[in-house]
């Protein structure tokens, strides 16, 4: 009884609160371009006018275009039930956890990649090779960074991976994961959830034609993926093994408001970049990553 509590307590802390993320970006944005903004918990209010929509298809998609984001929305979900909450834990922990929850990961993008390209619309197939192609460097960066938590910490195991004293590479992996986190989530520099020009779009391009619930459910997905980067990226860098139960968990409510904050901050004074630059970015983010990597190998061979 205990653990389905456990579960379901964890289960409600990703869908309820991971659309706050995306209002305390914009309400940052907005403060900081001296506007009013929108409300905080505008996505809240999104998500329910758009379940009780109904879903326009085009006449040339399959039930693919349906399952795609129902799959990678409950990808995404079970991607975030792996990652632990500080010092509560995981609920599901085992030995290779962390590869599972890449592989999750790949397989939300996978289906959302192939819902657009089932409308046989130029644009979102143009937009699923971009996103596709940004992930090739973007997940050599994110493997690399796991590689450097597991070499620090001699598992393979998100628990005991999340959980380390912070290394002298934590500087390094930091930079390399925040990068990451914005190329994952399409925010800027990399992409620019905002744009309403198809030919620039990324993200955007491969959900023009939902609606209605698929819409919701990829709104939502991508608001969970938002919150399950911060959270990897507070506990990576942040000694929470060494922490109380108080101390942690306010620790990791402070790093991953910190982060979201920083979200906003970077798409406040940055420009998008333009295409030919972002695998430049992406290489440079590999390359933090990789550094860390160097660092946990030789500070483990000492």
């Amino acid at each position: 009884m205990i653990l389905i509590l456990d579960f379901i307590l964890r289960l409600a802390f990703w869908l309820l609160l991971a659309p706050l993320l995306p209002g305390i970006i914009n309400k940052v944005k907005a403060w900081v371009a001296g506007r009013r903004g929108p409300p905080v918990l505008q996505l809240y209010y999104d998500l329910a006018k758009l379940w009780r929509k109904g879903v326009v298809m085009s006449t040339l998609a399959s039930p693919g275009f349906i399952f795609g984001p129902a799959v990678g929305w409950v990808a995404v979900l079970a991607a975030a039930i792996l990652m632990p909450l500080g010092p509560a834990g995981s609920a599901v922990s085992f030995r290779g956890d962390v590869l599972l929850l890449i592989y999750l990961l790949a397989l939300a993008r996978f289906c959302l990649a192939w819902a657009a390209m089932e409308t046989g619309s130029a644009f979102e197939g143009m937009g699923a090779a971009r996103e596709v192609s940004y992930a090739v460097l973007a997940e050599a960066a994110l493997i690399t960074a796991v590689l450097s938590l597991s070499i620090q910490t001699g598992s393979f195991s998100l628990v005991t991976m999340l959980s380390p004293m912070a290394g002298a590479g934590a500087v390094l992996l930091a930079a390399g994961l925040f990068t990451v986190l914005l190329a994952e989530n399409c925010r800027v520099p990399f992409d620019d959830p905002n744009t309403h020009l198809e030919l620039t779009m990324i993200h955007e391009a491969m959900i023009l034609d939902h609606s209605g619930p698929s819409l919701a459910a990829i709104l939502h997905g991508a608001s969970v993926k938002l919150l399950l980067f911060a959270v990897l990226l507070v506990q990576a860098v942040l000694p929470m093994g060494e922490m109380s139960a108080l101390a942690g968990i306010g620790a990791l409510a402070g790093g991953v408001l910190a982060v979201t904050v920083g979200v906003g901050l970077v798409e406040s004074f940055l420009a998008r970049l333009s295409f030919r630059r972002v695998p430049l970015l992406l290489t440079t983010a590999f390359l933090l990553c990789l550094f860390a990597l160097l660092v946990a190998w030789k500070g483990g061979a000492n």
